[in-house]
């Protein structure tokens, strides 16, 4: 397998987390319209337990969930990247994509972009047949990157997130793939 420190795409830097990381990380995971599709927004100790799990995450696999920043400055804006889902669905073992980027850096083109990266990564370095994406419902952003990087929604797919209470209002999420082949495009 191959191991990776960071990603880079035209305008983005997908990189190993660092300590100055974990203030902006906090605020993003602090900020009720971010985090309005997660069961609930984070404390300070839960974000950085978050972000040194992330880390662990490349550290062990070579690919995990980068903190993203543009290359240009070297602004933080966020976390992209893969994971391996630690709950048992239909679908699972399988590997995620996902992203969370902070209010100021939405609308620019920087989830998809990331995302197409890490794509990229997933099955020409990794190898990968297939990886898959999730969110609540109503989370109408994410599901449009998902669809603006080629991911496909089967509604027979979407399932009940086994770490939310039955009557959660968010424990409906749809499921959204992508494999190898669809990744190329047609020949």
């Amino acid at each position: 397998m191959t191991r990776s420190t960071e990603l880079r795409s035209e305008r983005l830097l997908l990189r190993r987390w660092r300590d100055e990381d974990r203030a902006p990380y906090a605020a993003l995971n602090a900020d009720p319209e971010v985090m309005k599709h997660f069961p609930d927004v984070m404390t300070r100790e839960e974000s950085d337990a978050q972000l040194d799990r992330f880390d662990a995450a490349i550290e062990e696999r070579g690919f995990g969930f980068w903190a993203l920043e543009v290359a240009d400055t070297g602004r933080f804006v966020g976390v992209t990247g893969l994971s391996v889902p630690r709950f048992t669905a239909h679908f699972t073992p399988t590997v995620e994509i996902g992203w969370r980027l902070g209010r100021d850096a939405w609308g620019r083109g920087y989830a998809s972009e990331a995302a197409r990266r890490c794509l990229d990564f997933a099955f020409a370095d990794l190898e990968l047949p297939e990886v898959v994406a999730f969110t609540t419902v109503d989370n109408d952003r994410s599901r449009a990157v998902m669809r603006r990087i080629g991911m496909t929604h089967d509604p027979a797919d979407d399932f009940d997130h086994p770490y939310l209470a039955e009557d959660h209002p968010q424990r409906r999420h749809v499921l959204y793939r992508i494999t190898a082949p669809d990744h190329l495009g047609p020949a």
